[in-house]
Parts: C-alpha cells; sequence; structure tokens
C-alpha cells in the first residue's frame, strides 16, 4: 500500500470559512501579530492573548471541515495517508482523518507554562488567566508563536521521507521552516501542489491550479 503524504495549510481551512493572518481582514485587523502571537507579547499581556485564542478556537468549533478534508478522509480506504499540517483547527480530525501531525500545535488544547504538558480543552471552555494545570502553572495556548522553534518539525520531515505521493495544498510555502520539508521528498515521490495562484520554479512538480476542494476532487479520480 502506498503512502500519501498531505501537507496543508491555510487555504485549506479558508474554505471553511477561517480567514488567515495573509487574508488582511477579520481578527488579524484587530489583533496585529506582534501582540498575540509571540512570546513577547505573552509576557507583556497574557490576558489579550488569551482572548484572542478563545475567539480563534470559537471560530473553529463553529465551522465544519470542507469537501477537501472529507476526500483526504477518503483516501485511507486505498492508502497510507499520514497529514503534516500548518493549522491549528482541528477540521482533519472531524472529516475522519486518522495520522495528523500538527506543526504549529493544536487550538483545542492548552499547554502548561511550567511542565509544557498539554490539554484537551474541555466543553468547548478556552481558560482565562488565573487558570492553572495541576501543577500550578498558568495554562497558556498549545500553539508555536512566531520566533519559537517548532518542535515537531523533525517528526514532520520523517514523515515527508516516506512519501510516495506528496500532496501539498493550501500553503504558499512561505511559512519558513515548516516549508523546507518539500525538500525531503525520495526521487521518485510525486509531487501535486494544489494552489490557484501561479508558482514559479515547479521542476518536476504536478501544479493543479485550483482551490483545495477543486483540485482534491480531481486528485481523487486519479488516485482513487
Amino acid at each position: 500500500m502506498e503512502n500519501i503524504v498531505v501537507f496543508s495549510g491555510a487555504g485549506m481551512s479558508a474554505e471553511s470559512g477561517l480567514s488567515t493572518f495573509r487574508d488582511g481582514n477579520g481578527l488579524w485587523d484587530k489583533y496585529p501579530i506582534e501582540e498575540v502571537a509571540t512570546p513577547e507579547a505573552w509576557h507583556k499581556d497574557k490576558e489579550k492573548v488569551l482572548q484572542f485564542y478563545r475567539i480563534r478556537m470559537e471560530n473553529c468549533v463553529k465551522v465544519n471541515p470542507n469537501l477537501a478534508h472529507k476526500i483526504i478522509f477518503e483516501f485511507e480506504e486505498k492508502y497510507n495517508v499520514q497529514i503534516v499540517t500548518q493549522n491549528i483547527d482541528n477540521l482533519h480530525e472531524r472529516a475522519g482523518s486518522t495520522n495528523v501531525l500538527h506543526l504549529h500545535g493544536e487550538i483545542m488544547k492548552v499547554r502548561s507554562c511550567g511542565t509544557g504538558l498539554t490539554y484537551p480543552i474541555k466543553d468547548n471552555k478556552y481558560p482565562s488567566l488565573g487558570d492553572y494545570c495541576p501543577e500550578g502553572y498558568q495554562l497558556r495556548p498549545d500553539v508555536v508563536w512566531f520566533g519559537e522553534d517548532v518542535p515537531n518539525l523533525l517528526k514532520g520531515a520523517e514523515i515527508v521521507k516516506n512519501a510516495d505521493i506528496l500532496i501539498i495544498i493550501g500553503t504558499s510555502l512561505q511559512v519558513y521552516p515548516a516549508a523546507t520539508l518539500i525538500h525531503y521528498t525520495k526521487e521518485e515521490c510525486t509531487v501535486y501542489i494544489v494552489d490557484p495562484n501561479t508558482i514559479p520554479k515547479l521542476d518536476s512538480h504536478i501544479h493543479l491550479k485550483m482551490n483545495a476542494s477543486e483540485g482534491l476532487n480531481k486528485l481523487k479520480g486519479e488516485l482513487m
């Protein structure tokens, strides 16, 4: 059974109604990156950061997986499927996918500032300032902020190395270091890039100039 690896980014979730910081609208207009998505922002105003991620969690809960998410799950009927995602939402999981590695953390989890242990959010109730882990440390978003290391990057690289088919979808490949994962593919790996925009220097990659759902629907016809 061949291995399909899906590398997904914000464009995947955008079709479900979640805005990205590159959109220049919505949440990111009200909350600039440097005020809510950096370690410095956390040290300066923890309450503001928690409020921002509370809103993001609420937005994620309101939306549903789109057709692209569902087709990726269908691939599991014929392939070993592993997803490496830059997204912090749980739409892949809600569509049924069973093997998902989140490079940048998960919005439905929080992390202890002292131990680093993570905890699932219960009843969609996001923590506030003064909510602590069992060891007595403040809980923070389980999200990799700008300026922080990406602890799952090496795991992602190992997954990509084993891909017979790599599908890159919904990402501009401009977010580093995650964008470097494409360079870990083996020589015989078939690489599809699903993106409605023009992409320079494609080399041997197959570019489907479509949005996520259209591109995955076309790939479904080819791969299934």
